[in-house]
């Protein structure tokens, strides 16, 4: 199993940026795949996780109405569309796979992970 997070970068507020996350090994028939974002001295969070056949999406408050997940199961890459960022979102962001097929939002239910992609939000 592998997953790679790709996407990052400097913006600006206000922009927007779209997160890939390539995976291999695994069928998002059977896996879950979740977003996390770890700020400096903060805890890893999830910020979106969709389950099995893209039925189910989780997004946490601090996120809702900006970020969307999508996937592309032809490209088996998983998408995070961020829009409207602020300093806030700043963090290296990672994607994550769950050998479950449920939505999970924390890090230890997670089996697989990516490395991570840094978003930076400044002026």
């Amino acid at each position: 199993v592998q997953l790679q997070a790709s996407g990052g970068g400097l913006v600006q507020p206000g922009d927007s940026l779209r997160l890939s996350c390539a995976y291999a090994g695994f069928s998002l028939d059977d896996y879950a795949i979740g977003w996390f974002r770890q700020a400096p001295g903060k805890e890893r969070e999830a910020i979106s996780c969709i389950s099995s056949h893209y039925s189910n999406t989780y997004y946490a408050e601090a996120v809702k109405g900006r970020f969307t997940i999508s996937g592309d199961n032809a490209k088996t890459t998983v998408y995070l569309e961020m829009n409207t960022l602020t300093p806030d979102d700043t963090a290296v962001y990672y994607c994550a796979a769950q050998r479950q097929p449920e939505i999970a939002t924390t890090p230890q239910q997670y089996d697989y992970w990516g490395q991570g992609t840094l978003v930076t939000v400044s002026s």
